[in-house]
């Protein structure tokens, strides 16, 4: 990735992170932007969110998002000075989820294991 996208990725993803916390959408809960694709064309981008509960609130949240999308994308278009105003499509990031269940079996071996020094 050249660092010219990487750097719009990043504007992408402060402006997104930013604007979702304006949204009103009650179907919306405590969501965090962890990365955003914009296409080198700059017609399609995909923005990585982490959701806070259960699947049945994170389906919630992604339905909350996708109906928000062309409010996003204003904002986008109005703090971003680019050539196009990517179409944005949310994907859920399981990687946040991952690593605090990897924290947690790590966590659990450390307890269950004998501890070398003598009682």
């Amino acid at each position: 990735m050249s660092e010219r996208m990487r750097r719009v990725n990043e504007s992408v993803r402060a402006v997104i992170a930013e604007a979702v916390t304006d949204l009103k959408d009650p179907r919306i809960g405590l969501v965090t932007v962890t990365g955003v694709s914009i296409s080198p064309d700059l017609r399609e981008g995909t923005v990585y969110v982490s959701v806070l509960g259960g699947d049945k609130k994170r389906k919630a949240t992604l339905a909350g998002l996708e109906s928000a999308h062309g409010y996003l994308q204003s904002r986008i278009a109005r703090e971003l000075d680019l050539k196009r105003t990517p179409q944005l499509t949310f994907e859920y990031d399981p990687t946040v989820e991952r690593g605090v269940r990897m924290t947690k079996l790590i966590d659990e071996l450390v307890h269950d294991m004998p501890s070398d020094e003598p009682d």
